[in-house]
């Protein structure tokens, strides 16, 4: 099976801390991995480097064979231009705790921004799919909703129907139910069950180890920057064999 991600020794400070010390992940394509670890680990921060919202100080990430966020020449590394980078990004999507919606537009025109914005998609045709989304995430009856009157549930899953609107290759969740009402997590995890079940490939920082267990083909504990333990879900949940593993999953399950 091809890989989707290779990170190689990816390292990220922001000014004497360092939050990344040396990340390797290869991630399959059609692979869920599921991303676990303390507060202040470095998880968020290793997603946000994927797509090059971070920069980071050392390492490389290739999607897709694609080296992220520079260029070799000559055998040193260029940062890219800011539109060639914006081009990498429209084949990541991202879904943040916060759904970063625009307030003053419904459902379907939050949906349909990314496509006729950045693809130039007609409108009519943008309208169509993003409608098709929507109902994928079972909100067809919210479409002309406005954030205001939805739930933070069905928030999160219009977020997840506009990153998949860009159609992308690999798609990034950062602990997208933290935010949420305990209500509310379940109908936001059937969509991401659901988008695995349809072969996504997808990086999950998350604190819902049921979801890891139920979902996840791979499981990766971070701690202070670095990859403590990973393995199958079941076996790092069931018998981690690292003392810190221990000691995070004893207080979180």
């Amino acid at each position: 099976m091809s890989a989707m991600v290779e990170a190689v020794g990816v390292r990220k400070t922001f000014g004497d801390l360092e939050v990344l010390r040396g990340i390797d992940m290869t991630v399959a394509t059609g692979q869920v991995v599921c991303v676990v670890g303390p507060s202040g680990s470095g998880k968020s921060t290793f997603l946000r480097c994927i797509n090059h919202l971070e920069e980071p100080q050392a390492g490389r990430i290739r999607v897709d064979g694609e080296l992220i966020g520079y260029e070799e020449v000559g055998g040193r590394l260029r940062v890219l231009p800011e539109a060639r980078l914006c081009r990498q990004r429209q084949s990541i999507g991202m879904v943040f705790q916060r759904f970063h919606l625009f307030p003053h537009r419904s459902a379907v025109e939050n949906v349909m921004e990314g496509p006729v914005t950045v693809k130039g998609r007609r409108r009519e045709r943008a309208r169509e799919e993003a409608l098709a989304l929507l109902d994928r995430v079972g909100l067809a009856d919210r479409a002309h909703h406005y954030p205001a009157q939805l739930s933070g549930g069905q928030q999160q899953r219009v977020a997840i129907a506009r990153a998949l609107a860009m159609a992308p290759k690999l798609m990034l969740f950062d602990e997208p139910t933290s935010a949420l009402d305990p209500e509310l997590v379940g109908e936001v995890l059937q969509v991401i069950k659901d988008l695995a079940a349809d072969g996504m490939t997808m990086i999950v920082v998350t604190h819902e180890m049921g979801f890891a267990r139920e979902v996840g083909d791979h499981l990766v504990f971070m701690d202070d920057g670095v990859i403590v333990e990973q393995g199958p879900p079941r076996d790092v949940l069931r018998s981690p064999r690292h003392d810190r593993t221990r000691a995070f999953l004893s207080k979180v399950l």
